[in-house]
């Protein structure tokens, strides 16, 4: 990039930040997944990755955190077609049971054509990752509904072994096979701790909506899932403890090799109104950028992330939630 001029505007046919790089000369690899079939709210995730790509070209490259994350180099695949309309099959069969409030006996075919579908967006994702770990690149995934991160996480588990996972969500994602899916978008991180023994820790910031069940797996699971509840920063903060001080027994309970997922309803609602289950609360976006911060500095490898649930409103919006998705993307690029 001895051309490039970061300071310009970006040009019409350039790579996502507006970045003139190959995949060749690029440390970080993105990969957008356009499904969405098992949002049970409101759908739209499959949207996401694609309006993230374009929102990217109005952010600025020199970042006040981070620095010039540019230079690492950041590329980002094409559209992967035949994904975006595996989703809008699948979405077809998920969205009947979803208004019937779940599955029931008679459902068992749709619902293995549905968990078919889920296995091929999980091998696709797992492969692009274990490509880009062979290369010795960082791989990140635009999501798309949660649930696509399984494969990465899998992939990178493998590669590395001993894992922990930094989720940023307003959810523990703890439901096994809910509304009957075993891929839900709420059943990610069951999957992981059923799947994934190599993660042996998954910190979880921002929780603030979950069933009795979730917290009962948690329990279950004694050291492996330790939740951060956004109520509990909340009062920490409001009897003065300093917000450094909460990240920083976050990140000390996290391994060597650490996966961050960063669902973007952790954030509050006001900075992501259209994801598929906004919850009220969260974590602002300076607070979300601390942590990574702080993560980085900590001496530990991102050895993989992914963003997760950002939707884009109607085309008569504004692209607000592509626009934060954009900057959260793009810092967290500067974790490679």
């Amino acid at each position: 990039m001895t051309t490039f001029n970061p300071n310009a505007a970006a040009a019409p046919d350039a790579g996502i930040f507006g970045l003139p790089c190959t995949r060749e000369d690029s440390r970080v690899i993105l990969l957008g997944v356009p499904f969405d079939a098992t949002t049970s709210y409101r759908p739209g995730t499959a949207h996401g990755p694609e309006a993230i790509r374009a929102a990217s070209m109005q952010v600025d490259l020199y970042d006040h955190r981070f620095g010039r994350i540019y230079e690492r180099g950041i590329w980002m695949a094409e559209h992967p077609a035949p994904i975006a309309a595996l989703s809008d099959q699948t979405r077809l069969l998920t969205q009947a049971i979803i208004d019937r409030g779940g599955s029931s006996a008679n459902d068992a075919d749709t619902l293995a054509r549905i968990a078919n579908a889920c296995e091929h967006v999980n091998a696709f994702v797992r492969a692009h990752t274990e490509q880009v770990l062979s290369e010795r690149k960082v791989p990140g995934v635009i999501g798309g509904e949660h649930a696509l991160s399984l494969g990465a996480i899998e992939a990178c588990a493998a590669r590395y072994g001993e894992l922990g996972i930094l989720q940023f969500d307003a959810h523990m994602d703890l439901r096994q096979a809910f509304e009957g899916f075993t891929y839900s978008h709420a059943s990610i991180m069951h999957n992981v701790l059923a799947r994934v023994p190599e993660v042996t820790r998954i910190v979880q910031v921002g929780i603030r909506d979950y069933c009795e069940e979730e917290r009962v797996a948690a329990d279950e699971a004694g050291a492996r899932v330790h939740a951060i509840y956004w109520e509990d920063i909340a009062d920490g903060l409001a009897q003065g403890e300093m917000l450094r001080s909460i990240w920083q027994r976050a990140i000390d309970a996290l391994p060597r090799h650490v996966y961050v997922t960063f669902d973007i309803d952790g954030l509050d609602p006001a900075l992501c109104p259209h994801t598929g289950t906004p919850v009220p609360g969260g974590l602002s976006f300076a607070q979300a950028s601390l942590l990574l911060a702080m993560l980085k500095d900590s001496g530990r490898t991102v050895v993989g992330f992914d963003l997760v649930e950002v939707a884009p409103g109607s085309p008569e919006e504004p692209e607000w939630d592509a626009n934060v998705g954009a900057r959260i993307l793009y810092r967290l690029c500067g974790l490679a």
